[in-house]
C-alpha cells in the first residue's frame, strides 16, 4: 500500500525529484573525495613539510566543500518542498474522497479515524518521503562508494568492513522487526483517545448535567494511558538503537586504528591512508545508521498508507450517474416506489415497499414511533445513501439518475440534528445561497421566527457563531437551520424533526409564516409532535420500516390504529379533531 500511495501522488513530481537525485549524488561524491584529499594532505603534505602543496590541495579540499554545501542545501530544499507537497495533494485527495462518502461510509470509518487518517497518518508517510528525498539517494551511494574507497586505500584492513556491517544491520535489524506491531497498535490507540476525546468536548453539557466529571476524566486518563504505555514501549526500543550504532562505530573505530596501527608500523600503509580508512568505515557505518533510521520509519508509515489507501479505495455507495439528467420537465414532485433500504449484513431492512408522493404546493407528513425509519426515508431523496431497492423519483427522475449539481440545487434538506459552522449569521444563511442579499437573509429570518434574536445580538447578521452553533440555543439553532434552507429556494423542503425545540407558539407562528413561502414547492416534514403536521395535506404513518397509514389528520383517525394511538399518546382524540 506505502508503494501504491507513493507512485499515486508523488507521480507528478518527477522533475523535482531528479532534481533532489542529481544534487544528492554530487554532494555524495563529493563527501567520498573529501577523505581522499585529507590523505594526500598528510601523506604527501604533513609528512614531507611541502607546505605548498598543503595550501594546494587544502583549497580543493575547500572548493569540493563548498560544492558539497551548496548540493546539500539544494537537495534539502527541493526534498522538503516535494514532502511537504506531498502531503499537502494527499490531504486534499483523502478530504474529497470522504466528501463523496454516502452516511453509510462516514459510520463504517467513523469521523475520530477520518480526522486521524487526514492529520497524523499523512504526516507519518509526509516525513518518510522527506526522510527518502534527504537520505535515499545519498545511503546506497555512500556506502556503496565507501566501500570501494576503503578496498582502494588499503584492501588487506577491508575485512573489518565484513563483520562491523553485518553486526550493524542484524542489531538494527532486530529492534524494527519489534516495533512494526507496535506502530500498529499505537495508529489504534491514537483513533481511540481522538474518540474519547470528541465525545467528552462534544457533550460537555451532558456530562456537567449529570455530574459524571470524574467517571470521564477517568476514561480519558485509561484512554491516554494506553496510548502512553505503548509509545513508552516504542521509545525504549527507539531508544536502544542509538546505542546500539555508537557501540558498533566506536568499536569499529578502535578495530581498524588497532590492526591498522600493525600495518603503518610495518610500513604497508601510511598513516594518512589509515585516517582515510577509518573516514570511509564511519561513512559505511553511517550511511547503515541513516538506512536503519528509514527502516524505523517505515513499518509506521506502512500502516498509516494501509489506513489512507483504505479510504481512498473505498468507494461510495452513492455514485454519480454516467450520463446523468440535466433537465427535469416536472415541478416539485417527490415519489417513493416500493422503496426498501437494508444496511449491509442487517437482518432486517430499515425500510420496506414504501411507496407515496409528494406534490408542489402540498405538505406531506411522516410520523411514527421512534426506529420506525423516519429519517432513513428522508435521506433517500437527496441521496444521502441509495435505496437498495424500489425506486424514489424527483420531478418523476429517479435520483440515481439525476446530476448530483442539479438535485442539490432542487432540494433544501434540514436535519434533526441541525448544524452551524464557525462564522457569523450571515456565512451560515449564505451557505445555500452564496449570492443572497442582506434583505433576503432577513425575508427568510422572519419566516423562521428568528428575526427578533438575530436582531437583538451584539451585531446582528455579522455575530459571530461557533462551531456546531454551540453559542446559540437548541431552539435557535434550528430556526436558522430552517432560514438556511429557505434562503436557497429550493423546489423541494425536507424538514427531519425540525421543529422540536420550539415551542407550540414558536412552531404555530413559523408554520403559518412558511405556508405562503413556500406554497409552489413540495414540504416533506418529519415529525413527532401532532400539533405540528395537524394540519398537512398527506400523512405518512410509518411502523417498523412500513406504510401502515395514508391520509389526512382526520382520516387517519378513523382508518388508522398506530396513528390513533398516537395522537392519544399526545391528546385526546376529542381535543385534536
Amino acid at each position: 500500500m506505502l508503494i501504491r500511495l507513493l507512485r499515486l501522488f508523488l507521480g507528478r513530481y518527477r522533475g523535482p525529484l531528479t532534481v533532489v537525485v542529481v544534487l544528492q549524488l554530487v554532494q555524495t561524491v563529493a563527501t567520498l573525495y573529501l577523505p581522499d584529499l585529507n590523505a594526500d594532505i598528510i601523506d604527501h603534505g604533513v609528512a614531507v613539510g611541502d607546505t605548498g602543496y598543503i595550501w594546494r590541495t587544502g583549497a580543493i579540499m575547500l572548493g569540493v566543500s563548498l560544492i558539497q554545501i551548496a548540493a546539500a542545501i539544494g537537495a534539502v530544499y527541493h526534498g522538503a518542498l516535494t514532502a511537504m507537497s506531498f502531503g499537502r495533494d494527499v490531504r486534499l485527495g483523502l478530504f474529497r474522497q470522504v466528501g463523496s462518502f454516502s452516511a453509510r461510509e462516514l459510520n463504517t470509518f467513523g469521523a475520530p479515524s477520518l480526522i486521524t487518517r487526514n492529520t497524523n497518518d499523512v504526516t507519518q508517510v509526509q516525513m518518510l518521503v522527506l526522510m527518502v528525498c534527504t537520505m535515499f539517494v545519498s545511503t546506497p551511494i555512500m556506502c556503496i562508494g565507501g566501500i570501494v574507497m576503503a578496498l582502494r586505500t588499503d584492501g588487506p584492513l577491508s575485512w573489518l568492513l565484513v563483520v562491523s556491517v553485518p553486526v550493524l544491520v542484524i542489531c538494527i535489524g532486530l529492534i524494527v522487526v519489534r516495533l512494526v506491531p507496535q506502530f500498529r497498535i499505537m495508529q489504534v490507540k491514537i483513533d481511540a483517545i481522538n474518540r474519547v476525546l470528541r465525545e467528552q468536548i462534544a457533550g460537555m453539557r451532558v456530562v456537567r448535567a449529570f455530574v459524571r466529571e470524574d467517571t470521564e476524566t477517568q476514561r480519558f486518563a485509561d484512554a491516554n494511558t494506553d496510548v502512553t504505555a505503548t509509545a513508552l514501549k516504542v521509545g525504549r526500543l527507539l531508544a536502544l538503537m542509538f546505542p546500539t550504532v555508537m557501540l558498533v562505530l566506536n568499536v569499529s573505530s578502535v578495530a581498524v586504528l588497532w590492526f591498522g596501527s600493525f600495518r603503518v608500523d610495518s610500513g604497508q600503509m601510511q598513516v594518512g591512508d589509515l585516517v582515510a580508512f577509518l573516514q570511509y568505515l564511519m561513512q559505511i557505518l553511517i550511511s547503515v545508521m541513516m538506512a536503519t533510521f528509514m527502516a524505523t520509519m517505515i513499518p509506521r508509515a506502512t500502516v498509516c498508507a494501509d489506513r489512507i489507501m483504505e479510504v481512498l479505495e473505498t468507494d461510495s455507495s452513492v455514485v454519480p450517474p454516467p450520463d446523468p439528467v440535466t433537465a427535469v420537465t416536472e415541478h416539485a414532485t417527490v415519489s417513493l416506489r416500493g422503496a426498501e433500504f437494508a444496511y449491509p449484513g442487517a437482518a432486517e431492512p430499515v425500510l420496506c415497499d414504501v411507496t407515496f408522493d409528494a406534490r408542489a404546493g402540498e405538505t406531506t407528513a411522516i410520523i411514527g414511533s421512534t426506529g420506525s425509519g423516519k429519517t432513513t426515508l428522508l435521506g433517500l431523496v437527496p441521496r444521502l445513501f441509495d435505496a437498495t431497492g424500489g425506486r424514489v423519483l424527483v420531478d418523476g427522475v429517479d435520483v440515481r439518475r439525476l446530476d448530483p449539481d442539479l438535485l442539490a440545487r432542487l432540494v433544501a434538506v434540514v436535519p434533526q440534528k441541525p448544524y452551524l459552522f464557525s462564522g457569523t449569521v450571515a456565512t451560515n444563511l449564505r451557505y445555500g445561497n452564496p449570492a443572497a442579499t442582506d434583505d433576503e437573509l432577513w425575508a427568510a429570518l422572519r419566516v423562521a421566527q428568528a428575526e427578533d434574536f438575530v436582531r437583538e445580538m451584539p451585531d446582528g447578521l455579522d455575530t459571530a457563531i461557533a462551531q456546531g452553533g454551540t453559542n446559540v440555543s437548541g431552539g435557535q439553532r434550528q430556526r436558522l437551520a430552517i432560514a438556511r434552507a429557505l434562503v436557497r429556494r429550493p423546489e423541494i423542503y425536507l424538514f427531519d424533526d425540525s421543529f422540536s425545540a420550539l415551542d407550540l407558539a414558536t412552531d404555530a407562528r413559523l408554520r403559518a409564516a412558511l405556508r405562503p413561502w413556500v406554497r409552489d414547492a413540495a414540504v416533506i416534514v418529519v415529525a413527532q409532535r401532532v400539533s405540528t403536521i395537524i394540519s398537512a395535506d398527506r400523512i405518512v404513518v410509518l411502523e417498523d420500516g412500513r406504510v401502515v397509514g395514508t391520509g389526512t389528520h382526520a382520516e387517519l383517525l378513523e382508518t388508522s390504529p398506530t396513528y390513533r394511538e398516537i395522537v392519544e399518546s399526545q391528546m385526546t382524540v376529542e381535543a385534536s379533531a
